[in-house]
Formats: structure tokens, sequence, C-alpha cells
């Protein structure tokens, strides 16, 4: 699996007009300041910003991208930073800070032009593939439709 101090590769995320008004959509928050730019100049934010459900679903695809598909993220505690704008990259990273069986857990961090845009821990679960017998559903025996 991985080891005590074992650090991921970093992933990095141009950040874009586009996948700002996305992710708010996607997690129906409708806030302005997520998809006006004018409004959000209108309340002191130079463009519009990233949402934290946003973020909280880059990192949650950071973790699984690298544990694999049968990861279980079992606690995500993060703490926004400094604001993702449109024309900027997050660099995602990630250190392995304790493992116990299938368990790690890591810190990571999400630094962008400004700073530290995300910081936070994750306690992951790598589970064995389900494996399923070959019982799938035949039509033998099925009356004629």
């Amino acid at each position: 699996m991985t080891a005590t101090g074992d650090e991921l590769p970093p992933l990095t995320v141009p950040i874009t007009r586009t996948l700002i008004v996305a992710g708010a959509l996607a997690s129906r928050d409708y806030q302005d300041v997520h998809h006006d730019a004018e409004a959000a100049r209108e309340k002191g934010s130079p463009d519009i910003f990233m949402n934290i459900l946003t973020t909280n679903g880059l990192v949650g695809r950071y973790l699984t991208d690298h544990f694999g598909p049968h990861t279980v993220l079992r606690k995500l505690a993060i703490r926004l930073g400094a604001p993702n704008y449109p024309g900027d990259t997050m660099v995602l990273r990630g250190t392995v800070t304790a493992v116990e069986g299938a368990t790690a857990q890591v810190r990571i961090t999400g630094t962008n032009g400004l700073g530290h845009h995300v910081t936070g821990t994750a306690t992951v679960t790598v589970t064995a593939p389900e494996s399923t017998p070959d019982t799938a559903p035949t039509d033998q025996g099925a009356a004629p439709r």
C-alpha cells in the first residue's frame, strides 16, 4: 500500500472559469460570487472564485487517483485559505502521516499563486476488490414473451 512519510505525486489543476462555474452548479451552490464576475467585484473580490465543495471534490479525486478505485474516503477535514481565481493553477500535494493496515492518514495541501488554497487531512482505506462469482441471470427456462 504505502508507508508513513511517502509523498503522493503532485496533481496540477488549471483553474478555469468553466471549472469554477461547473463545480458550483454541480454542488448546487448558486452564490453569485461563483459565477458572476460583476457581482463578485461588487462584493470585494477581483473575480469569481471556487467554492469549498469543488475543492473538496478535487481533493477526493486526488486521493482516489493515487490510491486507486477501491479507495474509501473515511474522513476528510479541509480548510480554505487563498481563493482559487480563474487563470491560476492549483497544485495538490499529499504526505502519508500514518498507516495502520489498509488505512492511511494523509496530510493535504493545495497551493496557488496566492499561497495555500486548501490544507487538511484525510483518512483513506483501500478495500479489496469485491469478488463476484459468475451468478449472472440467464434466459434459460424463461417464459417466451
